[in-house]
């Protein structure tokens, strides 16, 4: 049974109409009676920065108390390595410490246990505990600012100069991630480190500690890497302060690649697991099931002590060291919501599963997938933002809560089911979301990227009924964009290999007016058969009226060509402004066919004499002199007459038009490409005459009608360069000369050579409407020196 429902076109409707704020998570911190507000991540750390650790995280190797069983323990060896590295002189050992290892070897474990014990001892700077798909413990957005608040805490020695930072830097919040650790935590505890207190504690007890837990679960790859090269460049500058950093994560290659040097010690956590720690655990649980399950306890009397030693140690040995597993199989070996087998029936099935977790996953879900709402309830719980309670569940999916009890009831070997509706359901481990993501390995329980357009209508629908308060009311504040994003990208996705759907995308979304198929194919000059089929494969965006048919293709909505247009929302999908050029140039061929090649007019054609002006001003607006340079010089690999004509008539315009401040300050740059774009154009048509005929003659009237007077640029240039644009003034009016002597004698629709050419100079068509570029007296080119 599948009752995920189709997005419809309302999913992507609204996207505008949602608060997009930040919901902010404010901690106040007093100063010495300042007040000075600094963002912290609610959940994020092991405690409340007030001396307590009491917060769990909902990771299943971070804490015992979100398991109905004991962690696994002992890896006392492990951390008392990390206690001596900690406890040491800086002389002769590191400032860092990453420990490592794969999905479920206990590394969050260890790191809580490190936090704990430094806490104990007052030498805990602060903790962040990252975890995917958890808001803000999955960003870095709140990561220095947590640090800094548990550092005024910590330390208040430290507070005063993170207070001098904020009011000397009203910007620094907004700053980038490298600037707040700076700002707001290297430089502080640095400056604090030697008062009379803090050297008197690094001196007898050792240097303070950071646990980071979990970096390879946060999404923001760029700032990890950030984090790491400058926390590692700040130690190398001050390697007297005493301070280090204990860094957990699995082994990726962003973290592992900048972790894997001199100045980091190294601690494997795989060769620490032991088959003893192993045997252990699963000992410590069985024996507590036994003592509370009436079940084990009648068939013990009947049959003898269960489990016996030889399926204890296959149970052991098919764990391998992974503790992850060995909390997922005991869960599931003695879960009490399974009535259709006991525990010892389901002992010998859990030593043909893989200890990957797959199959043990697949299993579990099994066991609700025939339920109501299963798929969207599973959909919705791997693609959340944020944990939402059953609450939430219940009010994003439209159901009631009891339905959402009913299906999470049965997989609480693999799912935290917390003891009231208030509370977020979250995943025993991270790998489960991996497992739902990803479909070669999920199957029919695969969660779709597609699903993310449903749960973005459905947020849409509580947003218009204005509900707040509520559990959903809180987390589309903040979420409802990503998942509207999630679903954009997936749907781009599925069409970004067809010919040319760059080209038209970005056409469809940068348009002044929309087009029909075959205007679009018109303009960039494609088959209509290939805008279709873009189009068609997007119909859940745009509408798509048919390849025969004159309507305009629409996007639905505004919020996709948002979305489009951020470079931070998009991505690979982002259009750039700088397409406008595209535009504008597509649109300048148009009316050069179309004057010269007296072809009929059409909407195509039409658009393109009233926004061709308009596409070049958003390009110009929207990019700086030197990128206007560049993309100019790149504009057409084939240079035709059309670019030739379209490079000259704009960078023309550049110089010459309104409004001054549009104009470039490097003059002779725009100023050799214009002439020399001018040049090329004569030599290159091969029809001499057309330059001469009315048509053209009144397009260039009309392209530059709106100016008005005369300009003499006055500039400084060297020798070279006049030589330069003197050399293709000369190409210039020797091709105009030919094409006069060519063309047939003069009639009243053919305007007369001295419109084209004076005594003193080129005109540009006639003095009386359009510019004049004065060459005649050599005002402009001279060599470097003052101008007359």
């Amino acid at each position: 049974m599948d009752d995920r429902s189709a997005p419809s076109e309302a999913a992507f409707s609204g996207a505008e109409d949602v608060d997009s704020t930040p919901r902010e998570v404010q901690i106040i911190q007093h100063y010495h009676g300042t007040v000075n507000k600094v963002e912290r991540v609610e959940n994020a750390i092991f405690g409340d920065n007030h001396g307590t650790l009491n917060q769990v995280s909902d990771r299943s190797d971070a804490t015992a108390e979100n398991q109905q069983h004991p962690e696994p323990i002992d890896q006392a060896e492990i951390i008392r390595r990390i206690v001596a590295w900690a406890d040491s002189t800086l002389l002769w050992n590191t400032h860092v410490l990453w420990l490592y290892g794969y999905v479920g070897c206990g590394k969050s474990a260890i790191a809580l246990a490190i936090a704990l014990k430094f806490e104990e001892r007052n030498r805990l700077v602060g903790s962040f505990f990252f975890f995917r798909n958890a808001g803000d413990r999955s960003r870095m957005t709140r990561f220095a600012t947590t640090l800094a608040c548990q550092l005024a805490d910590a330390i208040p020695e430290a507070a005063p100069f993170i207070e001098k930072a904020l009011k000397e830097k009203p910007g620094l919040l907004q700053s980038s991630l490298v600037s707040q650790l700076r700002h707001l935590v290297y430089e502080p505890f640095k400056a604090a480190a030697w008062s009379g207190r803090l050297l008197w504690t690094t001196a007898l007890k050792g240097p303070f500690l950071i646990v980071i837990d979990g970096l390879d679960e946060c999404e923001d790859r760029r700032d990890v890497e950030a984090f790491i090269d400058d926390m590692l460049d700040f130690f190398k500058k001050n390697p007297r302060t005493p301070l280090r950093f204990f860094i957990t994560s699995r082994v990726e290659q962003h973290i592992q690649g900048r972790l894997m040097g001199n100045q980091v010690h190294l601690e494997n956590l795989i060769n620490h697991c032991s088959r003893v720690d192993t045997d252990t655990f699963i000992q410590t649980c069985f024996e507590a099931e036994k003592q509370r399950n009436p079940v084990i306890q009648a068939y013990i009397q009947k049959y003898g002590d269960w489990p016996t030693k030889k399926d204890k140690d296959q149970l052991v040995d098919h764990i391998g060291g992974s503790f992850i597993f060995a909390s997922a199989l005991f869960k599931y070996i003695v879960d009490p919501t399974d009535n259709q087998s006991t525990p010892m029936e389901r002992l010998p099935h859990t030593l043909n599963m893989n200890p990957g977790l797959d199959t043990l996953y697949a299993r579990t879900l099994s066991r609700s997938q025939d339920l109501p709402h299963f798929s969207n309830i599973i959909s919705t719980l791997a693609l959340l933002f944020e944990p939402l309670p059953i609450v939430g569940f219940a009010e994003l999916l439209g159901i009631e809560n009891f339905e959402v009890v009913r299906v999470l009831v049965n997989l609480q070997a693999i799912i935290h089911i917390p003891g009231t509706d208030d509370l977020p359901v979250t995943m025993c481990h991270t790998s489960l979301r991996d497992f739902l993501t990803t479909e070669s390995r999920s199957g029919r329980f695969f969660a779709p990227p597609s699903f993310h357009a449903y749960l973005a209508d459905r947020c849409r629908d509580i947003k218009k009924e204005q509900r707040s308060g509520t559990a959903v009311a809180l987390y589309l504040v903040e979420h409802f964009e990503k998942h509207l994003d999630a679903a954009y990208a997936h749907i781009l996705a599925n069409s970004q290999d067809f010919p040319y759907f760059s080209d038209i995308i970005s056409t469809i979304t940068l348009l002044l007016e929309p087009l029909s198929i075959a205007a679009i194919a018109d303009l960039l000059c494609v088959e209509a058969s290939d805008v279709s089929q873009v189009v068609a494969s997007l119909r859940e965006l745009i509408n798509s009226p048919g390849i025969d048919k004159d309507e305009p293709v629409i996007i639905r909505h505004t919020s996709l060509r948002d979305f489009l247009t951020s470079t931070t929302r998009s991505g690979t999908f982002f259009v750039s402004p700088s397409y406008h050029l595209k535009l504008s140039y597509h649109c300048f061929s148009l009316n050069v066919e179309h004057q010269l090649n007296n072809i009929p007019s059409s909407p195509v054609t039409e658009y393109s004499e009233l926004h061709c002006q308009y596409h070049w001003n958003q390009f110009l607006n929207t990019n700086s002199e030197r990128s206007t340079l560049a993309e100019l010089k790149q504009l057409s690999p084939d240079r035709n007459l059309s670019c030739h004509l379209y490079l000259f008539t704009f960078t023309f315009f550049w110089l010459f038009g309104d409004p001054p401040d549009h104009r470039p300050q490097q003059v002779w740059l725009a100023l050799t490409k214009c002439i020399e774009s001018l040049a090329l154009g004569l030599e290159s048509d091969p029809a001499p005459d057309r330059w001469l005929q009315e048509r053209l003659y009144w397009f260039a009237r009309n392209s530059f009608r709106h100016m008005g007077g005369e300009y003499v640029y006055r500039s400084e240039m060297h020798r070279e360069q006049a030589v330069t644009l003197q050399r293709d003034v000369g190409r210039i009016g020797k091709a105009i000369r030919e094409k006069c002597r060519s063309s047939p004698p003069e009639s009243p629709s053919v305007p007369s050579t001295d419109r084209f050419i004076s005594d003193r100079g080129l005109y540009l068509f006639t003095p009386m409407d359009a510019y004049r570029l004065d060459f005649g007296q050599i005002k402009f080119i001279q060599p470097v020196g003052s101008l007359d």
